[in-house]
């Protein structure tokens, strides 16, 4: 057994106890926020008798101490308070935030000052289908964002396709556990009940590492339109993005041939509905095409796919094992 501790206790570490609580091989030994002194189940009432663990204050030397495993499921900025000493320490990473998945020049334009240029240069983004190789190697994993790896994933395929110049447009709709656990105005139940709203249009911070990978993989530059919704479900996500072709496609004989080894991709004959792999860590695409213009839909569990069981088998490759150990 590998023994791991999570830092933070919002919804990814949540659904990180979750699935590593039946995880073959990985056994959570630590488990800690910013202030400690609760128990788990003062938090989350629905795991008394299911999983009960002490929550500490947040210690380096207690998690080198107890773990050779740690994910960071903490805001950016945190987390690369936290990396360079659990590096030190021996250990093994999977940081949920944004601090080591950019090149210092896009997150210092995004976010903040970064203060580990040293570990940013040498994370390796933790997007399987494209990276599993690297994965292996690293003590360092980013872990994607939710909107990238729904729509990084639905791109990847038609990229060599694309017509040069033209803009990327994305249509995307996330349940509300993507916003964080803590409530404000926006997220309370009293707003987005029965109600759907668009928010940081043209502007939201995934844009950029949208653009860092797409250009990563085909080394062009593309204009990207991305415009996020929230939408009254706790959790899933739906993307839908449409593209100009520079030549007429069989798109669903373009997926099946580009995923035909991912095992976490399923492609799809019809679109997919937000409901169809929520708790798990499928990515469902289906595409289609009117003559020369491509629509792209993707559906993923945003908690799932898009954070803990992503950096689960993230975890896996790093340790050695199967990707899908422990993951449905």
């Amino acid at each position: 057994m590998i023994n791991v501790a999570i830092v933070g206790t919002g919804w990814t570490a949540l659904e990180l106890i979750d699935i590593l609580s039946k995880h073959p091989k990985f056994e959570i030994k630590y488990l800690s926020n910013s202030s400690g002194g609760q128990k788990l189940t003062d938090i989350y009432p629905n795991l008394k008798g299911v999983f009960d663990i002490d929550i500490e204050k947040t210690s380096i030397d207690d998690i080198v101490l107890t773990s050779s495993l740690v994910f960071l499921s903490v805001p950016h900025k945190t987390a690369m308070a936290l990396v360079p000493k659990l590096l030190d320490g021996g250990l093994k990473v999977v940081d949920l935030s944004a601090d080591y998945r950019l090149t210092l020049d896009r997150y210092e334009k995004n976010y903040c000052p970064h203060t580990d240029k040293k570990n940013l240069s040498n994370a390796v983004y933790g997007l399987p289908e494209c990276y599993s190789d690297d994965i292996k190697k690293t003590n360092l994993i980013a872990n994607p964002g939710c909107y990238p790896t729904a729509t990084i994933l639905g791109l990847l395929p038609f990229l060599s396709y694309i017509d040069d110049g033209s803009p990327i447009y994305i249509d995307a709709k996330s349940g509300i556990s993507g916003a964080g656990k803590k409530v404000n105005s926006v997220t309370s139940f009293a707003n987005i009940q029965e109600n759907c709203f668009a928010y940081n249009p043209l502007t939201h911070r995934h844009i950029c590492e949208i653009e860092q990978q797409l250009k990563i993989q085909s080394n062009k530059d593309f204009d990207i339109n991305f415009v996020p919704h929230l939408i009254p479900v706790y959790r899933g996500m739906l993307i839908s993005i449409f593209v100009k072709l520079n030549q007429t496609i069989d798109a669903t004989k373009v997926l099946k041939e580009y995923y035909q080894e991912d095992k976490f991709i399923r492609i799809r004959e019809n679109p997919p509905a937000i409901k169809d792999n929520i708790q798990t860590n499928f990515c469902d695409i289906f595409a289609t095409t009117n003559g020369k213009y491509l629509y792209i839909n993707t559906a993923i569990d945003n908690l799932s796919r898009g954070a803990s069981s992503q950096a689960v088998l993230n975890a896996n490759l790093m340790c050695g094992f199967d990707d899908s150990l422990g993951i449905v």
